[in-house]
């Protein structure tokens, strides 16, 4: 419980109408979930106007409403507090509710397209295993130390934000690594956050439903090193040419990664192998489990964000040397007849080929790679007859399937993404709408020796289909086909 006019301290609001000094018990921006006490915040949506619940949330116990635009009809015993932006006031508030605790975090933020959960998963490891309490908010978990929490967004709300940062502090952690998605820095839900520092992976062509152009996409990216201050890092992947862009404006202290350009930290790959890779990182080399030049990178961001942040470059390597991929990551699962599936998340054009290439390294004389792809709906279109022709053109065969088609016609989808495929590569692709015959069919075509690439979904357990999430999990079809322990049912 807050006073209001302790949470409004921060805050730049245009007018107020009523007494400050009430007791807030929680904020809340969903009238549905309001309780009496709450602090309700009306927010402008992409779907709904949060001015249109205010009345609701009253009428369900909340004692305050911050707003943009005051109702006609005022009532004396409800605080209104006027801002300019509710999500942005909603943030500030959130991190002054809970006392600010990303002030007590050494907070690091990691931005991209691709490499997100890698990067901060492997960073929240690393600090783990150097002896440190450490937090995690990634696509597939939220940890609080080695409490383990499930996965809501990619990065939430500020309300569960704050919550989660507190409950860090209680338990002693020093460190956390979140992940910070595009659509968050739009929606301001990392607004009134303190950050140590922030990574830059990279940037492609990826959520173009939600941004609408690319240049859209690159600035929202881009407002994530606009707001650090200058006692933070900027660490940004060198080799990717919106690098520079995203960090014109920052006053952080900028620093740099890269496997191709001369940089503040250096890698390269010596040599790749079935079983991992074996990199050069500031002249030392380090053997990892891992596969592939886009990990590469995300190694090299660790190794980086890891001595930035104080640790000892030799300890580093260590515990580096010493992880695993991350779940639903390239993430390889073997038949007793030779044939390797590899499951990974890979559900962007750029983030495909880079999975693929990777694939395509393993293979030996005569060995096949097998690829199976399709694409959400309600999401992105541009990219799928991108994502389409990536697979042709650099797979052996190809199957289009279903992904998380959500309210759209999964066959429309398919054909969407056919239309990008070339008619003299049409003969090596198959189209199956069902996901879990598709891997089924690709897991029965490879021959020993042969690679079978599953993309799309990683980790997730779920298959969302007419807005209805039912069970599916890749790698238990998988384990099923190849007659594996784990299969589920």
């Amino acid at each position: 419980m807050q006073k209001l006019a302790k949470i409004l301290e921060e805050i730049d609001y245009l007018a107020i109408l009523g007494n400050p000094g009430i007791d807030i018990v929680n904020l809340e921006s969903d009238s549905r979930k309001v309780v009496a006490g709450s602090l309700f915040f009306a927010i402008r949506g992409t779907i709904s106007d949060g001015h249109d619940f205010i009345d609701k949330a009253i009428a369900s116990g909340a004692r305050a409403v911050v707003c943009e635009e005051l109702p006609q009809n005022t009532d004396s015993n409800i605080v209104f507090v006027k801002v300019k932006n509710s999500a942005l006031a909603l943030g500030l508030m959130a991190s002054a509710f809970w006392g600010h605790p990303s002030r007590r975090l050494r907070l690091t933020g990691i931005t991209g397209t691709n490499g997100k959960t890698t990067t901060a998963t492997l960073l929240y490891q690393l600090f783990t295993r150097l002896g440190h309490k450490t937090g995690l908010i990634s696509t597939i978990n939220y940890f609080v130390g080695d409490r383990k929490l499930d996965a809501t967004h990619t990065t939430p709300d500020p309300v569960k934000l704050n919550w989660l940062f507190s409950e860090m502090i209680n338990y002693g952690c020093t460190h956390c690594f979140m992940e910070v998605s595009s659509h968050a820095l739009v929606q301001q839900r990392i607004a009134g956050l303190h950050f140590a520092g922030g990574i830059f992976t990279n940037i492609s062509h990826d959520h173009l439903d939600y941004h609408g152009t690319f240049p859209d996409y690159l600035k929202a990216k881009k407002h994530f090193f606009d707001i650090l201050d200058k006692g933070s890092f900027a660490l940004i992947n060198k080799d990717d040419r919106n690098a520079g862009f995203m960090v014109q404006n920052t006053k952080a202290a900028v620093k740099t990664y890269a496997l191709k350009s001369m940089t503040d930290f250096r890698g390269s790959i010596r040599e790749m192998h079935p079983e991992g890779m074996l990199l050069s990182v500031d002249g030392k080399e380090v053997w990892t489990s891992f596969i592939g030049g886009f990990n590469a990178y995300n190694i090299l961001a660790v190794y980086s964000g890891g001595v930035l942040l104080g640790a000892p470059g030799d300890d580093v390597l260590r515990v580096i040397s010493s992880l695993a991929p991350v779940e639903g990551r390239f993430e390889t699962i073997r038949s007793t007849g030779n044939v390797t599936a590899i499951v990974d998340y890979a559900h962007s054009p750029d983030a495909l080929e880079n999975v693929i290439e990777a694939a395509r390294q393993l293979l030996g004389a005569g060995q096949q790679l097998i690829t199976l792809t399709g694409a959400g709906g309600d999401r992105d279109r541009d990219k799928r007859p991108l994502m389409a022709k990536i697979a042709a053109e650099k797979s052996h065969r190809v199957i289009i399937t279903s992904d998380n088609p959500r309210t759209e016609d999964p066959e429309k989808i398919i054909n969407e993404m056919l239309e990008g495929v070339e008619e003299v590569l049409r003969d090596r692709v198959v189209c199956i709408t069902n996901r879990k015959e598709a891997i089924k069919a690709a897991c029965l075509l490879a021959r020993p020796g042969d690679l079978v690439l599953v993309a799309g979904k990683g980790h997730e357990t779920y298959q969302e289909v007419n807005g209805v999430r039912h069970h599916f999990d890749d790698r238990e079809v998988i384990r099923s086909v190849f007659g594996l322990p784990g299969a589920g049912t």
